[in-house]
């Protein structure tokens, strides 16, 4: 179960959006210039910003949450956070005779080095997705409604069936497990199934054998504290951006994770989060609900959480407990049954066709979009101490 340890702080300041509005008498005290309060507007507008995108995520309902339409939206939440987070931070000049500030955004690019990692690991899940809508292509060709039906074709989506649950199955399920599960889709040959576990991952996997989703998104999370209100003083704000930037990104990469097929994507990942900043309240409730999902029965032991992933899953234990009633020559009543069976296949087909090239473009954008921002940002920083 994932732990999630919440700093508490006064219920008037549950909704504000920072330390620093509390405090802003006491920083305009000291530098009570223009380009202060333009600043400190700015910050505040980004951690609305923030709030708002991750609001609009949690209002989906169950049907769409962990969608592919969800997982895109989700994604250019954070293409557009991170695109108001670079302004802010890269275009202050402000923060070069800050040590303390260049050491936060240094740490917040080995945190963003360490996503893409993920990123990479996110696109290789996507592939494995595209191995099993090659399978449910099978499936429809062989009882394709403008043909008629025979034992032949049945034959064909049975071993498709079969090839199909033991593709899907979560790498940390046990052989004894992989025979249970697959009990229902025929009596194949138990070294076969193996082979072919290996075939699919084989086809899925490019990173280490060794690389742990989980770890990685440990390592993301580790050591993030939000600011104290004397650090946050002396950054003007600017420290509050940088952790709000690595909670979103800790997060997104964490949802990821949890909806695709990953190598070891426990969710066993520690999140901070402190609730007096008002992003932090849809973050929470997204975190929660993604567990709880996670803990129904029919989504245990599963190799991602995304919903398509489910409906596939579902859609075919259907077919197959169908297929394993089927008589030959089929009566009309039975022959319609498999066309709705199919039918229903083709929804969850055709859903995958559309979404998984955007969904792996995406991907590749957050990808790019990070390594550009780390570029510029170590460029920045190092334009700034050359001067000083």
């Amino acid at each position: 179960m994932v732990g999630t340890h919440l700093q508490e702080t006064s219920s008037s300041s549950s909704f504000g959006f920072s330390i620093w509005s509390r405090r802003r008498d006491q920083v305009h005290s000291v530098e009570s210039t223009q380009e202060a309060t333009v600043q400190e507007t700015e910050l505040e507008a980004f951690q609305r910003k923030v709030y708002e995108r991750f609001q609009d995520l949690s209002d989906a309902n169950s049907n769409d949450l962990l969608s592919i339409p969800w997982i895109l939206k989700l994604l250019d939440s954070f293409i557009c956070c991170q695109e108001e987070f670079r302004i802010i931070i890269f275009n202050k000049k402000g923060h070069s005779s800050m040590p303390h500030m260049d050491k936060l955004i240094l740490d917040f690019f080995d945190r963003s080095v360490k996503a893409l990692d993920v990123c990479n690991a996110i696109r290789d899940g996507i592939e494995q997705i595209r191995q099993w809508q090659k399978q449910l292509q099978i499936i429809l060709c062989a009882l394709d409604k403008q043909r008629g039906i025979g034992e032949g074709q049945f034959r064909r989506a049975k071993k498709a069936l079969v090839d199909l649950a033991i593709g899907m199955l979560d790498e940390k399920e046990s052989n004894s497990t992989l025979a249970h599960r697959n009990r229902s889709f025929g009596r194949g040959n138990t070294q076969r199934e193996q082979r072919s576990v290996g075939h699919f991952r084989s086809l899925s996997w490019s990173v280490s054998r060794t690389w742990s989703a989980a770890r990685q998104l440990q390592a993301i999370g580790s050591n993030l504290v939000a600011p104290r209100a004397n650090e946050v003083i002396a950054t003007n704000g600017l420290n509050v951006a940088v952790f709000t930037m690595n909670c979103v990104l800790l997060f997104v990469m964490w949802a990821l994770v949890a909806s695709i097929p990953c190598q070891d994507r426990g969710l066993q990942t520690h999140f901070t989060v402190v609730r007096q900043y008002l992003w932090a309240i849809p973050i929470h409730s997204l975190h929660e609900r993604i567990l709880e999902e996670s803990k129904k029965r029919d989504r245990r032991n599963v190799c991602g959480l995304l919903k398509e992933i489910h409906e596939i899953d579902k859609r075919a234990r259907n077919m197959n407990e169908l297929t394993d009633s089927v008589t030959f020559p089929l009566g009309e009543e039975k022959e319609n049954e498999v066309r709705q069976r199919v039918q229903d296949l083709r929804v969850v087909y055709e859903a995958m066709k559309e979404g998984l090239d955007p969904l792996e473009r995406q991907v590749r954008e957050v990808f790019h979009r990070i390594v550009r921002g780390r570029v510029e940002g170590l460029n920045s920083i190092g334009r700034a101490n050359s001067h000083n």
